[in-house]
């Protein structure tokens, strides 16, 4: 709702200053035309005379539609329009958006070399060598040099791959081809079918055939219905595109294709397929606006939320965000942790452990009833879940 309102307002201040502006162009255009053709009548004698217009009386026609094309009230009436719609821009901006954020974090002792190394590995993964260096210079962190070098490859690997030029990126998987089945990727046949279509399309069957009778091979006992298709595309030399096998043809596969070799890069590495940096900001602008507000609700009370062990509220940030499973205990609504974990009763209903302390009264051998179903639970015929 908030985004919406201050859309709508961001709208209405550009709808205004476009206005605004053709309005003062279309008057500034016509006072120009006034003034060339003064100066050109003040400048060329009367028509049958060789005596010179009177110039006093040419200028006052000149001010009387100059008054009459562009009256100054009304280029004040749009400018007071603009500057009303930029004004309640502005204060909806401040009612949205607090620019003081100092309360809304803890403060907490970050490693500074964790945080560099994280800042100049997102510079290094976006392509940006040359601030990535200079950040590192700046820091003096020499001994993250080595991801320059990784990301570099990944980079030129990626580039190549825009102008549809596989040979680096089927280099590199070539080369690392054991470590990738390992991971479960068959990304070495998808490069060779791209390749094989590339030379299907661009160069001759004859060619294709061959790359294929070499390339093929290595991976064929186990992808053979996908290459007995890429076979069946041989026939269709030159007409593909109308062929059952048109969908081999989609840029999709090429945009697909990037992202999964990126992502297989940076496994390998042991790096994240995203970057961290990327991922930290992103989910800091989504939680930001829920811990703004509490903020504000604590300060209202005279609270210190910083102090607390949870938040007395849920931040949702998307599932995107969520790297671990999170189990909220049904009965003390607690989110689990390493000293409240999650217990699996005997009935195959799950609390957290204080919830099932609580209920059984501190008493292991004494029998309590599940909140959810009839089943009498003892504490020893818990266990701990691990997710």
């Amino acid at each position: 709702m908030e985004l919406n309102s201050s859309k709508d307002a961001f709208d209405s201040v550009v709808k205004k200053q476009t206005h605004s502006s053709s309005k003062l162009e279309e008057s500034i255009e016509k006072i120009i035309q006034e003034i060339e053709h003064t100066l050109s009548v003040i400048q060329s004698p009367l028509s049958g005379s060789s005596s010179q217009p009177d110039h006093k009386l040419v200028l006052g026609e000149l001010k009387t539609k100059l008054k009459e094309i562009a009256p100054l009230g009304q280029l004040e009436g749009t400018q007071k329009e603009l500057n009303m719609a930029l004004s309640k821009y502005t204060k909806l901006l401040e009612k949205h958006f607090n620019p003081d954020i100092s309360k809304s974090y803890k403060n907490v002792d970050f490693d500074s070399r964790i945080i560099n190394q994280i800042v100049s590995s997102h510079l290094y993964r976006e392509g940006m060598f040359d601030i990535g260096d200079c950040f590192i210079n700046e820091s003096h962190e020499e001994t993250i040099y080595d991801r320059k070098t990784h990301f570099f490859e990944m980079y030129e690997i990626l580039e190549s791959m825009k102008s549809r030029d596989l040979g680096p990126a089927l280099k590199w998987a070539t080369a690392n081809h054991e470590k990738l089945q390992k991971n479960g990727s068959d990304l070495v046949l998808k490069l060779h079918r791209l390749q094989f279509l590339e030379i299907l399309q661009n160069g001759s069957r004859d060619d294709a055939l061959k790359y294929g009778r070499t390339h093929f091979s290595p991976v064929g006992t186990q992808h053979i219905p996908e290459i007995e298709k890429l076979m069946g595309c041989l026939l269709w030399a030159g007409k593909l595109e109308s062929s059952p096998y048109s969908e081999f043809l989609s840029p999709t596969h090429w945009a697909k294709l990037s992202q999964e070799v990126a992502q297989q890069f940076c496994s390998l590495l042991g790096e994240s397929s995203v970057s961290p940096f990327r991922v930290t900001i992103e989910a800091g602008v989504l939680g930001l606006p829920t811990l703004l507000k509490l903020m504000n609700v604590m300060n209202g009370k005279k609270q210190e939320w910083q102090t607390m062990k949870q938040l007395p509220v849920p931040i949702d940030i998307g599932m995107e965000f969520q790297f671990h499973s999170i189990f909220v205990c049904p009965v003390s609504r607690d989110q689990a942790c390493e000293d409240n974990p999650p217990m699996l009763m005997s009935c195959g209903h799950v609390l957290c452990k204080q919830s099932i302390t609580k209920l059984s009264k501190n008493n292991n051998t004494r029998p309590f009833k599940c909140p959810y179903c009839p089943t009498q639970v003892e504490v020893g015929e818990c266990r701990q879940l691990y997710f």
